[in-house]
């Protein structure tokens, strides 16, 4: 796949980017490398490689699942201003 220029002034244009004319040739170049370091990528035969969650196969450490704080929703529902039954009551804004 090839970008052109045309292509980039399109694609300024929907995405609202401001490309200086004389920048458009070099920004193509650039995509059309980007694009073709993509195609190689797909190139690469990677049915037998299994999937990874991290490249360094480090492992996360996690910490027990445990409530440390005290429930305060009654509190801090004091203090609001418009509270009903455990929610926050908030002015319709849409229609």
């Amino acid at each position: 796949m090839s970008v052109e220029q045309s292509d980039i002034e399109k694609i300024a244009i929907l995405s609202r980017i401001r490309v200086a004319e004389n920048d458009i040739p070099e920004v193509a170049d650039r995509i059309n490398d980007i694009l073709a370091m993509v195609d190689n990528m797909q190139a690469v035969d990677t049915a037998d490689v299994e999937p990874m969650a991290n490249p360094l196969d480090a492992v996360q450490r996690l910490r027990d699942d445990m409530v440390t704080e005290t429930n305060q929703r009654d509190s801090f529902q004091a203090i609001a201003p418009d509270a009903d039954e455990g929610l926050y009551l908030v002015p319709k804004v849409i229609e």
